[in-house]
């Protein structure tokens, strides 16, 4: 009784993994050239934009509120009558 294993074949999925680990290749290769070694983008410096843009969203949120207080604040005392704006004395 002999056990056979079956002969590996190339099937489809096999080529494009080939060809799609080539293509990143070529294109990281290509990407060095053009932009040089100091400007390649990479995981850390994706995440520190992310991190900046996200300050500079959450700075922008807070200037606005404060802008939306003001505005409120200022409309409330225009809203009030005369009498109540002046000192008392």
């Amino acid at each position: 009784m002999s056990i056979t294993e079956p002969s590996p074949s190339i099937g489809l999925t096999t080529i494009s993994r080939t060809v799609a680990s080539l293509a990143v290749g070529v294109v990281h290769t290509l990407e060095r050239a053009v932009v040089g070694e100091g400007r390649m983008r990479t995981a850390r410096g994706n995440a520190w934009e992310a991190v900046c843009a996200d300050r500079a969203r959450a700075d922008q949120r807070a200037e606005l509120n404060r802008l939306v207080v003001e505005l409120t604040a200022a409309r409330a005392a225009a809203r009030r009558p005369q009498r109540e704006r002046q000192p008392v004395g």
